[in-house]
């Protein structure tokens, strides 16, 4: 199952690292390379829910396989992409593929695995889903250095193929055994519910937050999420019991998740930029930086649900989301223009510890919150928070330090002509672009635009760990205390015996 999903996620970190080649080999727009990305995702989102709980019904195992052939297919057709729009049409398929495999590979775990083992499962699912986008980062530097875009789908072919034999082998078939009818108006406000946000927020940034575009999604996006609570309120059998949102354990999990991939996925945004715009690094070198995260977030995953037990959940993940905070603060005042890694590592070690603590309670106490029959939905819930937490991070922390860097190099810009001007104002990348254009004299802009990012990652980092520290506040006052409060389902007591 951890194969599976790291396939998932690497398939979106990966081409993130391909962007320049494709633009050069493709000739896409920004805008189009964008969607390249976001068409994945947004896809994904989208139909996690109604997806998770087809599952469900129709057995777990054979939705799995299928999407993994369909994975397959749609990143093998994409190593033959002709141009950028051919190329987002794939990924749109690759994200609907990714759909019906993400949430499954988490409930297979929660229905096959011995009540006393599961925490241990999920912890460990949960550590490859924090560091597969590291992994997939890497390798895919990897590729990129070495080969040409293409091979880039080679990883997440591979992962799935491998994934598809061992689900062949070893899954046991599980399904809900109810006499319910689907719930198909609920379904579909959700996919309008999520994919309209998830859209807002992918979009805004990008096209500005009062575009038309813009609008029109966060309008669809929270009518439908209205009425989608409306309409599950008033069924027998709703896709999904909002009312479970006032379990302690559930609510706490979620916030703390939903933080936790915002931070994540942000940070990976301003890194990335950081090591290889002002630190100078190739994309593999800069893929590495990252790695100590994973080092760290993966083991501590594996047995944080163990914490949980011994020290208690709401200690653990209010532990776990202030070393969070922590990690951005360090983050914040050890970048420098002229510093080298040891400005990143002391974070990256903090961070990434912090993940590792807050991550896997917070999806146990999710996914036990729902019955067994209903894993492939809270599978599902528990990977919508995921990718909410992700667009909303990526859009809110990355608009900051692109308002913070466009101010401080705006003095820069004053003496430049208006066409030269706008790409500078653009990103720290434009600007080493136009540097470059201008011989001898670009190293003053080159230095003032190195600056400007640096000075613009302070707020967008500290509004980070101010974030985290929130979600430890909520945590400390609504949390549940004991893991056994947490993940009621993990630690319901076995029926006393009455036998004579």
């Amino acid at each position: 199952m951890c194969v599976a999903l790291v396939a998932v996620v690497a398939s979106v970190s990966g081409l993130n690292v391909a962007q320049q080649a494709l633009a050069e080999d493709l000739g896409g727009t920004q805008s189009q390379l964008l969607w390249i990305i976001n068409g994945y995702t947004l896809a994904l989102a989208a139909l996690l829910l109604p997806v998770g709980a087809i599952g469900d019904r129709w057995g777990r195992k054979p939705i799995l396989m299928i999407g993994l052939v369909a994975f397959c297919a749609t990143n093998l057709a994409s190593a033959f992409a002709t141009d950028p729009g051919m190329l987002i049409g794939l990924r749109v398929l690759a994200g609907v593929a990714a759909a019906m495999v993400m949430p499954v590979t988490l409930s297979v775990i929660t229905t096959s695995f011995p009540r006393e083992e599961q925490a241990k499962a999920i912890g460990t699912w949960a550590g490859f889903a924090g560091a597969g986008g590291i992994i997939g980062l890497f390798v895919s530097a990897a590729i990129i250095d070495n080969a040409t875009w293409p091979w880039v789908f080679a990883l997440p072919i591979a992962l799935a193929a491998i994934s598809f034999a061992l689900t062949a082998a070893f899954v046991p078939h599980s399904v809900e055994h109810t006499e319910a009818g689907f719930d198909v108006v609920g379904s579909l406000l959700s996919v309008v519910a999520v994919g309209g946000l998830v859209l807002a927020f992918h979009e805004g940034p990008e096209q500005g937050w009062t575009a038309p575009v813009t609008i029109a999604a966060i309008t669809a996006g929270i009518a439908a999420s209205i009425a989608f609570v409306v309409v599950e309120l008033r069924r027998d059998h709703p896709l999904l019991d909002v009312r479970i949102f006032a379990l302690r354990g559930l609510a706490s999990g979620s916030v703390n998740l939903f933080v936790v991939f915002a931070v994540m996925f942000s940070l990976f945004l301003v890194l990335v930029q950081y090591l290889q715009a002002i630190l100078g690094y190739s994309a593999l070198k800069a893929a590495s930086g990252l790695l100590p995260m994973a080092v760290m977030m993966m083991p501590l995953s594996t047995i944080a649900p163990t914490i949980a037990d011994r020290f208690g959940f709401r200690r653990t993940l209010v532990t776990g989301m202030l070393a969070m905070a922590t990690g951005l603060v360090v983050f914040a005042l050890q970048a420098d223009p002229d510093g080298g890694y040891l400005t990143v590592l002391p974070g990256a070690i903090i961070l990434g510890a912090g993940v590792g603590l807050a991550m896997s309670p917070s999806t146990a106490a999710i996914t036990s919150s729902l019955p067994e029959e209903k894993q492939g939905v809270a599978s599902s819930l528990n990977d919508t928070v995921r990718e909410m937490g992700g667009a909303v991070g990526i859009a809110l922390i990355g608009s900051v330090l692109n308002s913070a860097y466009r101010a401080n190099i705006e003095p820069a810009t004053a003496a430049l002509p208006p066409d030269v001007a706008h790409p500078v104002s653009e990103g720290i990348g434009g600007a080493l672009a136009v540097a470059g254009q201008m011989g001898d004299g670009g190293g003053v802009l080159v230095e003032s635009a190195r600056q400007a990012f640096v000075d613009g990652m302070t707020p967008a980092l500290l509004l980070a760990a101010g974030i985290s520290v929130a979600a430890a506040i909520f945590t400390a006052v609504r949390g549940p205390k004991t893991a056994a409060e947490a993940e009621p389902r993990l630690h319901t007591p076995e029926p006393a015996d009455t036998s004579g």
